[in-house]
């Protein structure tokens, strides 16, 4: 089964636990804190496998949890980072944010990796909280949460040439004619539900991609027919080999088939028609063919090749392989994206900052606090031990947690909710 779009969740490793621990050896009096730090949780990494061709894998496993770090350990010992969590995907794979609808990575090349979601770092170990005035702390954070997001996987087949045209113009015919694929052939229309790939070789050595795409009709643009499963796999593609049935046979007029395949293709993507297009007049062995052809050349306003060929026969094959791998060869790649995404690239920009923390109030009364950095500050704390309760509560007065409830009416012993938990408010 060929699949080439789906939805998984991501989450990166979370760090390990810092660890409080003290320092106890024969005469070594006063020794101190020894608490050592958690490792680093494992980032998801994505990386191309050249043999994978299908995201068959992802329709059965959606949720990938990358392994947290290990614990600190005592004598100051640091836990053990965990290893990166690679997930292999075919070529031609774009990631997405599902949210933001931002493009994460596009993986192309056999090897190419990119970090889609973060592990968190380590806790701190009590040693780390040593001072003057605190110089045996029973403070220690618990490792930092991982990324987590939803993602979507698109697959845009890697082709260097794109046959596109109606339903039964020959397209899956001539792939078969020309490379050893074995597309699926038969008398009715949408025969090719996915896409195939051809290794061409010409009789001059050179060898090209050739991608027999499913049968686009009026209205592709927006869905219509195989829509958009089709339509995504032409994007990669560096030439447009544009196949028309020059006999007639179904009773279309062959120009007019030329114009409404173009016009799904501006529809979709302005950038298409960017390509190097050739018109392939198939079927020239059946009859009115030839003058079907004479009337599509006047017409026909733009400068483009034009090919008579019959895939049946392969009358003409050799001139349009020859004149294809001209083509290809001079053509540079097209991006798919106005800028690639960097993942070792930095970007500073001016923005307001998000406010660490909302308040809102639920149906029992309580208040709620949300928000990235209030949320992710409670789940580092350890609560198992009072010095860090203490931390909390300083840190949470520091943010402005206690004025923005009491300007919201709390009073002296309302609930107030955080995540899961609930608390007491004191005045």
């Amino acid at each position: 089964m060929f699949v080439d779009k789906v939805k998984v969740y991501v989450k990166g490793g979370d760090g390990g636990n810092g660890m409080v621990a003290y320092r106890r050896e024969k005469y070594v009096p006063d020794g101190g804190p020894a608490g050592g730090d958690g490792g680093k949780g494992a980032d998801v990494v994505f990386e191309v496998e050249e043999g994978l061709r299908t995201l068959m894998d992802f329709r059965y496993q959606k949720h990938f949890k990358a392994p947290r770090g290990e614990h600190g350990r005592p004598k100051n010992q640091h836990g053990k980072n965990a290893e990166d969590f690679v997930i292999k995907v075919p070529p031609g794979t774009t990631v997405v944010d599902d949210d933001t609808k931002e493009v994460i990575a596009d993986l192309t090349q056999h090897g190419q990796r990119a970090v889609i979601a973060k592990g968190g770092r380590g806790g701190r170990g009590n040693s780390r909280f040593a001072t003057p005035s605190n110089p045996a702390p029973e403070i220690a954070e618990n490792g930092e949460p991982g990324i987590e997001r939803y993602i979507s996987l698109e697959l845009k087949v890697l082709a260097d040439v794109g046959l596109v045209g109606f339903p039964s113009v020959g397209k899956s015919t001539l792939l078969s004619v020309v490379s050893a694929a074995k597309p699926k052939i038969a008398d009715y229309h949408f025969t090719t539900l996915t896409p195939n790939l051809g290794v061409v070789e010409t009789e001059d050595g050179r060898g090209f991609v050739m991608a027999d795409l499913p049968g686009l009709i009026e209205g592709a643009h927006s869905g219509v027919g195989l829509g958009h499963q089709f339509l995504r796999h032409i994007e990669r593609t560096k030439v447009i080999v544009h196949i028309i049935d020059m006999s007639a046979l179904e009773g279309r007029d062959p120009y007019e088939d030329y114009v409404k395949i173009n016009d799904e293709l501006k529809q979709y993507n302005m950038r298409l028609l960017e390509r190097p297009q050739v018109i392939v007049a198939n079927k020239m062995d059946m009859p009115d063919a030839e003058e079907n052809l004479a009337k599509f050349k006047e017409a026909l306003q733009e400068d483009i090749q034009i090919f008579p060929i019959s895939a049946f026969t392969r009358q003409g094959v050799r001139e349009l392989l020859l004149a294809v791998a001209d083509i290809v060869d001079t053509t540079p790649e097209f991006p798919l994206y106005e800028e690639a995404p960097d993942q070792t690239r930095v970007l500073y920009k001016h923005e307001k900052k998000e406010d660490p923390f909302m308040i809102s109030r639920a149906d029992d009364g309580s208040y709620v606090i949300s928000g990235t950095e209030i949320e992710k500050l409670f789940k580092m704390t350890d609560f198992s031990r009072d010095e860090s309760v203490r931390r909390f509560a300083r840190q949470l007065r520091g943010m402005g947690v206690d004025d923005a409830l009491r300007q919201r009416g709390a009073k002296d012993g309302d609930i107030v909710r955080l995540l899961e938990y609930e608390f007491e408010f004191i005045e």
